[in-house]
């Protein structure tokens, strides 16, 4: 699963998530691309889990790239401890997307086959996405 090396900090803040996203809105390495539409919070397992669908989908064919990286740690305080006594320890990594950043990437295959594959991927995701094609990007 993906997580930093090290950071700068152990613990972060929740934060929101405002505006649209001005990196990483177009194709840069595949002919197709899974685009976020809607903001929210992608789990590193998540992230995992739709990459997984999506390579088993395209038989190994083809070239895939995850344009997000989960850098921020979510803590958690354990069940049943009452409310007090500081921060949780960091429980799991995730990235916060905001709508119009690319998600996936895939090149050398047909695009049916990419459209399938990242309809697969995307059920995985808590964000609703589009699939993009290299040429009619919005």
């Amino acid at each position: 699963m993906l997580s930093p090396k090290r950071t700068k900090y152990r613990k972060a803040h929740k934060g929101r998530i405002h505006g649209i996203a001005t990196r990483g809105t177009e194709l840069n390495f595949g002919a197709y691309g899974l685009k976020a539409t809607t903001a929210g919070r992608v789990k590193a397992r998540q992230i995992e889990a739709a990459r997984r669908a999506i390579t088993r989908h395209l038989k190994r064919a083809g070239r895939i790239w995850i344009r997000v990286f989960p850098n921020v740690p979510v803590s958690t305080k354990p069940t049943e401890v009452r409310m007090g006594k500081g921060k949780g320890s960091p429980e799991y990594w995730m990235c916060r997307v905001k709508p119009g950043r690319i998600l996936f990437e895939v090149d050398g295959v047909t695009p049916a086959l990419a459209k399938t594959a990242f309809e697969r991927g995307a059920a995985k995701l808590p964000v609703r996405t589009r699939v993009v094609v290299r040429g009619e990007e919005a």
